[in-house]
């Protein structure tokens, strides 16, 4: 990654394993698009000090690459009454987890434990609830590589990146469930619906 600033790349050499990469997002205080929808590049990400969940999971993909790890996105589709989510997934001793940055107490980072990606998405489905606990997780992408958009810059880049949201919008998604299982689906428990109610940064 060549366009690196001096001070990217010293960030970049001290996350040297996904934890640590986790833990400075957990620092970055989230973004909740005040003045309208953003799509942060990396660089933005660090300029500006706030990320939403996409852009958290773009620069997380970033910085795992600099790790010598794939530049990957998963994204999390929901039903239409919740939002989609995105985490940067990878790869350790052939398990797989992820990077994620939410402000709930829910949704979060996932240990590279998980032997494929179907079972890897299958450990957010039961946090994944509305505050009426109806479970909301219906489908999910392959995981897509960044290095698709290299040639736009995409880490480094000085504007917002929503070729990479448009993108993801368009890959093919798997579904989770059949129709029988979805009308059989318990709603979380109340202290699930409370403890989800937690957050991190407030508005």
């Amino acid at each position: 990654m060549p366009d690196l600033s001096k001070a990217e790349s010293e960030l970049y050499k001290k996350l040297n394993t996904p934890a640590k990469v986790q833990d400075f997002l957990e620092a970055v205080p989230y973004n909740f698009e005040k003045r309208g929808q953003t799509c942060y590049s990396p660089r933005q990400v660090l300029k500006y000090r706030k990320a939403h969940c996409m852009e958290g999971a773009i620069l997380a993909a970033a910085i795992l690459r600099f790790r010598g790890h794939p530049p990957l996105l998963l994204e999390l589709r929901a039903d239409k009454k919740d939002l989609d989510h995105v985490i940067a997934p990878f790869k350790i001793n052939k398990k797989w987890g992820a990077i994620s940055k939410t402000n709930h107490a829910v949704l979060r980072y996932r240990e590279p434990v998980y032997d494929s990606i179907r079972e890897l998405v299958m450990s957010y489905f039961h946090e994944y609830f509305l505050d009426s606990g109806k479970k909301t997780l219906r489908s999910y992408s392959n995981p897509i590589d960044l290095s698709r958009f290299d040639k736009q810059n995409w880490a480094t880049s000085e504007k917002e990146v929503w070729y990479i949201d448009k993108y993801l919008n368009r890959v093919p998604h798997k579904k989770i469930l059949t129709s029988k299982q979805l009308k059989s689906l318990r709603p979380a428990d109340p202290v699930e619906i409370k403890a989800e109610k937690i957050t991190t940064w407030k508005k």
